[in-house]
């Protein structure tokens, strides 16, 4: 079949009553169902409503938290020959420099969201943009009889399904232009290269606005016509263990994600959890999306083997959105293969294994290997031609799953898609930005040849970053900053380099600067800074020409050849502090046990003293981002026993107001 409507048209006529989706309201507790019939008449309702409201071809912004009214509305896009841009709607008290700059990059003609959100997005985006051309529907609204109006659209295989704007993007953002043949291609790319049926079962808590979360956990269930259960990325992060829990109850063969997820897990999973698991059933625990670790692998096997989990289920797999999602994966039921590589052979780029107990190495897990008729090569960047085995160089890829440029790009499009090999003349390739090597049929990632920062499996562009920080303080010089990741304990931590203006120098308020530029970065990029290097004018690298080298300024960095006239670096120390269950029974737990518990909390996650912690400062202040606000979430609902919101941290920004919040709520309880 040539694209989903096809497919969702015959699943909902051979099979109309099998459950297509489960979404996991509140993780755990609340089951929403919808069968193969159910969403073709909504995905028909809402794409008779578009017609009516716009024409075959616009673009149409989706603003939706997880859940099936996104999922409806997406294939309601696909049915109306409408080419969807799934966005997620930014939390309260959040900057919308995002949402703004993708807004304006494509021009939406319409903007699809839930009558819940619908006021509140409105008003905040009508107060930063002109939305006056532009329409609004509430697909939550829409009357499933208008399925009778629907049309089928005169669709092509290279007609544009959707925009997908690669995450993190905000002074510059990129929609990657994906066509239906793309989507078609690279599910069942995904399907041969993991052996899929519909037998299996997917479980995902993947944000399905972005290219991994979309593709194995919407539209791969579809494709392959098998169970798709979702829950919120805000779930899983507030309480991990109920991703695994998922996993049990609906014995999920098919689940994944980023390294971090295995690491959050290993890390905050209870053994009176991990003891009520089965995991016997999952056969593809694929990871991607950033850099895949040899001791995340290694320690989630260990800790979940009693659970059933083992170490070949592991899918280490290679994939990007300008690729519609997956460029290699490897062979299902293999142990994951690893490459201890020479630190030194490696920068000069080569791949020399060595033994593991050779201290100037690296381990690199492997990614696998193409699949079907893509063609994966090693080039060498500067002269454009093949590597040898074991040589590094960039990947490019040639791919019916290769997508067909960006948005409104001529020249980057031309740059990174039309890309050809000396040896093979007029075949184009993908220029993916990333550095590896193959060595025996196995692909290896190295690093990155772009300066694209990847932390919690989310891009982030180091020029937005960077000027997020510069307009953050008078004393920090414009285009005189350096914003990069280096690795502390097995996780990408950020790093901001940055030049004072001279006429700071003398009475240079280094807290006050720090401060500064951590609330920018938490508000605008919802990013937790590890370090901070505040240096001297004119001393940060740059090439002749007035660029930043970032790459030379990590090397500084991490050697302390910079020069510094103030930093700041995360010391974090464990702050012993025991949640006592019996004083919360005995009424003990008021609104002040409750601010110094917030206060310890945040100080250790953010590596601050906690004197230094202002209960009626912003949370934001403080540079917490989501990930650290959802763990907390999840430790206060444990400790108090609540039902407590994942927006809770963002509905209550203050300590001191979210202690008074807690406290009403422990004494209702």
């Amino acid at each position: 079949m040539s694209n989903l409507i096809s497919i969702l048209n015959h699943r909902a006529e051979q099979t109309p009553e099998q459950i297509a989706y489960i979404f996991l309201k509140d993780g755990d507790k609340q089951e929403q169902k919808i069968s193969y019939e159910q969403l073709c008449l909504n995905a028909k309702s809402i794409a008779a409503c578009l017609k009516a409201l716009v024409q075959k071809g616009s673009r149409a912004l989706l603003l939706y938290p997880q859940g099936l009214d996104f999922i409806s509305a997406f294939l309601g896009c696909l049915y109306a020959g409408i080419i969807a841009v799934p966005v997620y709607p930014p939390k309260s008290n959040q900057k919308m420099a995002r949402l703004e700059s993708i807004i304006k990059d494509s021009t939406p003609h319409i903007i699809l969201t839930t009558s819940f959100l619908l006021e509140n997005i409105k008003n905040k985006l009508t107060d930063v943009l002109d939305l006056s051309d532009i329409q609004w529907l509430t697909t939550d609204s829409v009357n499933i009889s208008e399925a009778s109006n629907w049309i089928l659209p005169n669709i092509s295989n290279d007609s544009l399904a959707l925009l997908q704007y690669t995450s993190g993007s905000t002074g510059t953002p990129k929609g990657v232009m994906i066509s239906h043949e793309n989507i078609i291609y690279n599910s069942s790319y995904i399907q041969e290269a993991g052996n899929i049926t519909p037998g299996d079962i997917a479980v995902s808590w993947l944000p399905t606005f972005h290219d991994m979360g979309l593709i194995f956990g919407v539209i791969q269930p579809l494709y392959t016509g098998f169970l798709g259960v979702i829950m919120s990325p805000e779930s899983f992060l507030q309480k991990p263990v109920l991703w695994l829990e998922a996993i049990t109850k609906y014995h999920g063969t098919i689940s994944g994600g980023p390294n971090f997820g295995y690491s959050l897990c290993t890390q905050r999973v209870s053994i009176e959890e991990y003891q009520s698991l089965d995991l016997h059933g999952w056969r593809i625990a694929y990871s991607g999306s950033e850099p895949i670790r040899k001791k995340t692998l290694e320690e989630f096997s260990d800790k979940f083997r009693k659970s059933g989990f083992q170490s070949h289920y592991f899918y280490p797999c290679y994939g990007m959105a300008e690729a519609t999602l997956m460029i290699s994966g490897c062979s299902p039921n293999n142990e994951p293969v690893y490459f201890n590589a020479e630190l030194e052979a490696l920068e000069k780029g080569s791949a020399v294994e060595v033994d593991l107990d050779n201290k100037n190495s690296k381990q690199i897990v492997g990614c696998g290997h193409a699949w079907l008729d893509t063609d994966i090569r090693i080039v060498d960047p500067n002269n454009l031609t093949q590597c040898l085995d074991n040589q590094v160089g960039e990947v490019w890829v040639h791919s019916a799953s290769v997508a067909q440029g960006y948005w409104n790009q001529e020249e980057n499009t031309v740059k990174t898609f039309q890309a050809e090999l000396v040896e093979t003349g007029n075949k184009k390739f993908l220029r993916t930005g990333d550095l590896g090597f193959m060595s025996n049929g196995e692909l290896f990632i190295t690093s990155r040849l772009k300066d694209l920062i990847i932390i919690w499996g989310r891009n982030h562009y180091p020029q937005d970053i960077e000027y997020s920080v510069q307009q953050s303080h008078t004393a920090l010089r414009l285009d005189c900053g350096a914003a990069f990741a280096i690795e502390v304990d097995d996780q990408e931590k950020l790093v901001i380099v940055q030049e004072i203006e001279r006429t700071f120098l003398r009475n240079l308020n280094v807290e006050e600067v720090v401060f500064a530029i951590r609330e920018s970065v938490s508000l605008n990029h919802d990013l937790q800074v590890y370090a901070i290097a505040l240096i001297k004018p004119a001393s940060i690298p740059k090439t002749s020409s007035g660029k930043i080298q970032r790459y030379a300024c990590r090397q500084k960095f991490l050697q302390s050849d910079l020069a510094i006239v103030g930093e700041w670096r995360q010391n974090i120390v464990d702050i012993d502090l025991s949640l006592d269950v019996e004083a919360i029974h005995e009424g003990v737990v008021d609104q002040e046990a409750i601010e110094n518990w917030l206060t310890a909390k945040i100080a250790n996650s953010l590596g601050l003293d906690p004197e230094e912690i202002d209960p009626e400062e912003s949370f934001a202040s403080y540079g917490l981002d989501s990930s650290v606000a959802l763990g907390l979430t999840g430790e206060l609902s444990a400790w108090l026993n609540l039902e407590l919101e994942t927006i809770l941290f963002w509905e209550y920004p203050k300590i001191s107001r979210l202690a008074a919040y807690l406290a009403d709520e422990v004494v209702k309880t």
